[in-house]
């Protein structure tokens, strides 16, 4: 079974560069998806049940709070792994995403090592080291 992680953020800057930071471990063989607002974001996690999910607060359609409370309540997904990265701070923002579900709370700007390093562990995987260049 392939392992997925699924980017959820409206800002096309953010999206890309989290798929920038896991492509490592695309190479690994981990599909990394994106969705832009809160139903896709859903519709994609029913179908394609990530082990974890990098998902902003701030989202069109439904919010990211919402998002992860339908995960965490269905059956199939409550081990789902939603980690939260988004702007909205403030200490309220931060109990309400872990009353939620959440599983942590990062806030942007984000440390590019960290969530990579999160990945890896929510996954289980160490990267292979990356071949010598000939010369």
């Amino acid at each position: 079974m392939t392992q997925t992680i699924l980017v959820v953020d409206d800002q096309s800057h953010i999206r890309f560069l989290l798929e920038k930071v896991l492509e490592p471990l695309r190479r690994e063989g981990v599909l990394v998806v994106t969705a832009v607002n809160g139903f896709d974001a859903l519709k994609l996690a029913e179908i394609l049940r990530p082990q974890l999910i990098f998902l902003d607060v701030l989202l069109p359609k439904l919010d990211g709070f919402e998002v992860c409370r339908r995960i965490k309540q269905n059956q199939g997904m409550t081990d789902t792994y939603v980690a939260f990265v988004t702007a909205k701070g403030e200490e309220g923002d931060v109990e309400e995403g872990l009353a939620v579900g959440g599983d942590r709370y990062i806030t942007k700007p984000f440390d590019p090592d960290a969530i990579l390093k999160l990945a890896l562990e929510v996954l289980h995987l160490s990267l292979s080291p990356m071949p010598e260049p000939p010369f």
